[in-house]
């Protein structure tokens, strides 16, 4: 159902704003919300976006936001100790936050553009590929006084980036493949993803109990590295942050096979 609404009005009620930017179609999308967008962030990034309203920002300057958060925070993890852990882990809970928002002002606003979307992908890709390089930086003890030296742990997060980005390719050249053939633009509901195997099906509901998937989400990665950091500072070492890095590898590995199977043989390529 359309609401009207002034969208040149900068000082919306939270009520009006919610209705707008808030539509239930939108949230209950099956890949819309991440589970701290449903559970807090959702509640908060109303507010944020009333205060941005008044400023002007486009909700291209918010994306822009929220890709200087993901990149502050993943530069965080290069600080050695608790610091830049927790520097990290709260970056990237505002990195979500004013990704929530930057929706928000679109649909206030009704100003929706393939620039918006492009941007909100670069930062998703440019966050979630530079977390494990930090990782893997911050695993070999890197310091600023010597930037170019890289070592065994370094190469381990370059590897572990670049699987990450192999991942979240294989579901946007489903898109990508689909505009190409003429296709209609594919539903966003759960049953495009389900394998036709039963099989494969079983076995990707078993997978959903054991989400190791989603340490290469930006929270999540950043809440693993701090408690690998709580860890580190109990013993004194880097064992915890190096057993996180070595444990991502296979994990990546998984998820970047299982991801292109779960397209491979799903009904997104038909």
């Amino acid at each position: 159902m359309s609401i009207t609404h002034d969208p040149t009005d900068n000082r919306p009620s939270i009520s009006e704003l919610r209705a707008v930017a808030q539509p239930p179609e939108h949230i209950a999308r099956y890949n819309a919300e991440h589970w701290a967008g449903s559970l807090y962030l959702r509640h908060l990034s109303i507010y944020v976006t009333r205060l941005l309203l008044p400023t002007g920002i486009t909700a291209n300057g918010v994306t822009g936001l929220m890709i200087a958060c993901g990149l502050l925070g993943s530069v965080a993890l290069l600080i050695p100790g608790l610091t830049g852990a927790f520097l990290a882990m709260v970056a990237m809970q505002l990195q979500i936050l004013f990704d929530c928002s930057d929706g928000e002002v679109a649909r206030w606003r009704q100003r929706f553009s393939p620039a918006g979307i492009w941007l909100d992908r670069v930062g998703h890709y440019v966050t979630e590929s530079a977390i494990p390089i930090a990782l893997g930086l911050r695993a070999g003890s890197w310091t600023w006084s010597e930037p170019l030296a890289v070592d065994g742990w370094s190469v381990l997060g370059f590897v572990v980036a670049v699987l990450v980005l192999l991942t979240k390719s294989f579901t946007d050249l489903v898109h990508v493949a689909r505009a190409k053939s003429g296709r209609e633009v594919l539903a966003d509901v759960k049953e495009t993803t389900r394998p036709k195997s039963s099989g494969l099906a079983s076995a990707r509901q078993l997978m959903s109990w054991v989400p190791f998937y989603r340490a290469f989400i930006a929270i999540e990665a950043s809440i693993l590295i701090f408690l690998a950091a709580v860890v580190d500072t109990w013993r004194d070492d880097l064992v915890g942050t190096q057993w996180l890095l070595l444990l991502m590898v296979p994990a990546a590995l998984a998820t970047a096979g299982g991801h292109f199977v779960g397209v491979v043989t799903s009904s997104r390529l038909d």
